[in-house]
């Protein structure tokens, strides 16, 4: 079998996509593949294998638990990545307030990136939708609604006044670049940038090659006058989710935050390769891209695996508890554990509000041997540094209680 062919269907010479536009005023813009095909093989092989065994898993048992946790992530790292400041503890604790309470910028800032989020997300659930103009505007006013910055124009391309410039990029990233200026290149090229990807589309070239592309090409335009980022990540995300992806295209901005260095960089290695003449400028990012994709499939794939155990965990400590093998008091002290989500200083665990109300009026006794039979049956574990570990969590069991 030939796995090139398999992988990128009718596209047998990358050259009859390319799409040269000339411009009034910024001089001629080339769309192209600019790959090594053969070089992607693997990696494309290696991100098809792991969306497998995600999509394999079983999502539907834990999707309640793993969509708020990507949200959060995704929210936190495409707003961090343009300088957000909020920890994903803050970014989880504002998605959580209802729209009016919403009354500082960085706030304002998460609510929009969740509502372009869900833009994404029902946009790509046609199976018939093809990328057009209208949403990239829609995405970047869900993107700038309600910030009070001058940048911030919802859905207005840029056109600007010969006496101000935007420059994108900076020395540490490779360099300053100056996108189009004029309104109408900047239109024409995005319209330009919509056709071809369409034209990539019809060609069967693979969204997880198409989506970064398409991103790349997107900032490179820079069209608007700020938000160009979030909204890039955006319009990437929702070409993977319309080709099946779940979950991973919005997760992957963690990685972009994770290696934010070579993703600014990489922008610009990309361009200077093009302006060189290299055959396959574009192959750094689009590999950057794939690497992103495995390596956030296999953490999905991870954490479904852990929340099914936890699960199964759960319905456990349930039975123990009705079956009289645990006590009221044991079974709490085990939600307290499971619900923390990491490990516990035994100290901490003794100090807690419910912990000290469980065992008010019982000896100390009682309190130690509640302890001690939850971890002779293997319900908790506690190392050697007095810290206390759910029972489904391997890890050392050298401490005593």
């Amino acid at each position: 079998m030939d796995i090139l062919a398999d992988i990128f269907g009718g596209v047998s010479d990358p050259e009859t996509l390319t799409r040269r536009v000339e411009t009034d005023r910024f001089g001629p813009f080339t769309f192209r593949l600019g790959l090594d095909l053969p070089a992607l093989a693997l990696p494309l092989v290696r991100v098809q294998d792991a969306q497998r065994r995600f999509a394999g898993s079983p999502l539907a048992q834990v999707a309640n638990r793993l969509e708020p946790e990507v949200l959060v992530e995704s929210v936190h790292g495409t707003n961090t990545i343009e300088g957000g400041d909020l920890t994903p503890d803050e970014t989880r604790e504002v998605l959580a307030l209802p729209p009016e309470q919403l009354t500082a910028e960085r706030q304002r800032r998460v609510r929009n990136v969740r509502d372009a989020h869900a833009l994404a997300t029902a946009t790509a659930a046609d199976p018939a939708w093809r990328l057009d103009g209208d949403f990239l505007r829609a995405v970047h006013v869900a993107v700038c609604r309600d910030l009070s910055e001058d940048d911030y124009r919802p859905g207005l391309l840029r056109d600007n006044p010969r006496n101000l410039v935007t420059r994108v990029g900076d020395a540490a990233h490779g360099g300053v670049y100056k996108p189009p200026q004029y309104g109408r290149d900047i239109e024409r090229l995005l319209d330009a940038l919509v056709g071809w990807h369409n034209t990539l589309v019809d060609a069967g070239v693979p969204a997880v090659v198409r989506a970064p592309l398409v991103h790349l090409y997107f900032e490179r335009i820079h069209p608007f006058w700020d938000g160009n980022g979030r909204v890039g990540r955006v319009i990437e995300a929702t070409l993977l989710l319309q080709a099946g992806f779940r979950y991973a295209p919005f997760a992957l901005w963690r990685y972009y935050l994770d290696h934010v260095d070579d993703y600014f960089s990489l922008f610009n290695t990309s361009r200077k390769a093009d302006e060189a003449g290299n055959a396959h400028p574009n192959q750094a990012f689009v590999a950057f891209h794939l690497e992103g994709m495995r390596q956030t499939l296999g953490a999905l794939h991870d954490r479904v695996n852990e929340l099914v155990t936890l699960l199964l965990f759960d319905a456990q400590l349930v039975t123990a508890l009705e079956t009289d093998r645990i006590n009221p008091r044991q079974y709490t002290i085990m939600r307290l554990l499971v619900d923390n989500g990491e490990a516990t200083p035994l100290s901490a665990l003794r100090q807690h509000a419910t912990y000290l109300a469980l065992y008010r009026n019982k000896t100390d006794k009682t309190r130690q041997r509640d302890l001690r039979r939850l971890r002779e049956q293997g319900w908790l574990r506690v190392d050697d540094k007095g810290l206390v570990w759910p029972g489904f969590i391997k890890g050392a069991d050298d401490g005593a209680i």
